[in-house]
């Protein structure tokens, strides 16, 4: 007999949403509390639920959850991205890949140009807010010396930096994606690529479209070393490559810190200064996958998964809808939480039973989470992309939305190929076997 699962068992993250959702609107800020105390609220009430069981089998189970595996080698990487990606910055790669952008490119296909630039630095460096402030002020100069609306400026680096923070092995997103769905980052990528690059090339049209005849005048010539650039050319070629991901980024730090030891950007303790700060901004993002681990594992044994797989997707008799489903949920917990990264982490264990359950392929089921995640993290006004972006240009994040071609047309995208993928196959029904 197939278990039916409880409701009540999904308590814990009612919990989440509640306090994250309180404390934020009272605050009017989604950024002044930080995530982590609304999910060690829900680690607390998961922990004191279901009274039948012990304290400490409880606590057992929370931490069989947050040592599993997957979670444990999710957090490796966090870590070793961090360090990458700092070094890299401090190094001067990302100033290296903007000035070359800017100097090789025609002043007329500017706003293009911006796109296209931020979407390589987000794919490079794995953070959209680090893509977004980087390149805004530069943005800013851009259509003061064109004359276009600072807003599509602004918008062409949104669109390009959701771009790359999608698609990027070292990205938060990818990390959580392909590890809780057990599945490689290259199959992932090579999935997720087909499925986004015509939006892309659509949305450099429209920006090309829209900037015509707008020239720039009196912009400078700018000065780039292409030796700082090659951190990143070769932890991408690396990662598609099918090279384990840890040899990877170990060898991008080794790289860029080489690089940036030879041309005088840092000294030794410099280069441990750019590594220790890189894995430091990553603590957060641990301290949640460990806590959000742990929950669903208690989740899971009180039985929230099989209430979600058994009563909540009842309605779905076929495997797209299944995938519908997925996409759904993980893009209401963004919209909820303003973080693509954790609504991942969240949604991503559930996704991966929701997978097992209907025999959908990892790698799509990670590309679907990334997707939707990261679709709707870059138009919500309250995120952090935006409230970023919104800042550094001194507009609002409404007159910034409506130029987010890229967002919209990923989301449209990813609709269309999971509608695509089920439309001729015979396995699209869902077959199961209760016993």
């Amino acid at each position: 007999m197939k278990k039916q699962g409880s409701g009540w068992a999904l308590l814990p993250l009612g919990v989440f949403i509640l306090v994250y959702l309180g404390s934020s609107i009272v605050a009017k800020d989604f950024y002044s509390v930080s995530i982590v105390v609304p999910f060690l609220a829900a680690a607390l009430v998961a922990l004191i639920m279901n009274r039948k069981s012990t304290f400490d089998s409880k606590l057992e189970i929370f931490c069989k959850g947050a040592g599993d595996n997957n979670i444990i080698l999710m957090v490796i990487i966090f870590i070793l991205a961090g360090a990458f990606a700092e070094v890299a910055k401090t190094m001067g790669a990302v100033d290296a890949t903007v000035n070359l952008g800017l100097s090789l490119l025609p002043s007329n296909v500017l706003i293009a140009g911006l796109f296209i630039i931020a979407c390589f630095i987000a794919l490079s460096v794995g953070t959209s807010v680090g893509t977004i402030v980087s390149l805004v002020p530069i943005a800013v100069v851009v259509a003061e010396k064109t004359g276009i609306l600072t807003a599509i400026a602004v918008a062409a680096v949104v669109s390009g930096a959701m771009f790359g923070d999608n698609l990027s092995i070292i990205s938060d997103t990818t990390i959580a994606a392909t590890r809780t769905q057990g599945c490689e980052m290259k199959d992932k990528f090579k999935m997720n690529f087909k499925i986004v690059l015509p939006a892309a090339i659509v949305t450099a049209l429209i920006f090309v479209f829209i900037s015509r005849g707008y020239v720039a005048t009196n912009i400078e010539a700018l000065e780039f070393n292409i030796i700082k650039i090659v951190p990143y050319i070769a932890v991408i070629l690396s990662s598609l490559a099918g090279i384990n991901v840890i040899l990877v980024l170990f060898s991008g730090i080794l790289v860029a810190g080489s690089i940036g030891l030879i041309y005088g950007s840092f000294n030794l303790l410099g280069l441990f200064g750019a590594i220790s700060t890189g894995i430091e901004g990553m603590s957060e993002l641990i301290i949640i996958s460990i806590l959000i681990a742990g929950t669903i594992e208690i989740i899971k044994v009180n039985g929230g998964i099989d209430f979600i797989l058994n009563k909540g997707l009842k309605g779905f008799k076929t495997k797209r809808g299944a995938e519908y489903g997925i996409a759904a949920l993980v893009s209401l917990v963004d919209i909820c939480t303003a973080n693509n990264t954790v609504a991942i982490v969240t949604v991503g264990p559930i996704a991966k039973d929701i997978s097992n359950e209907f025999e959908l392929e990892p790698k799509r089921i990670a590309g679907i989470i990334d997707m939707f995640s990261c679709a709707f993290q870059g138009i919500i006004p309250y995120g952090a992309q935006l409230i970023s972006a919104a800042g550094l240009a001194a507009l609002s994040p409404f007159a910034i939305m409506k130029y987010l071609f890229y967002p919209y047309l990923m989301g449209i995208s990813a609709v269309v190929a999971i509608w695509l993928h089920w439309r001729t196959r015979e396995d699209n029904r869902i077959t199961r076997i209760e016993i």
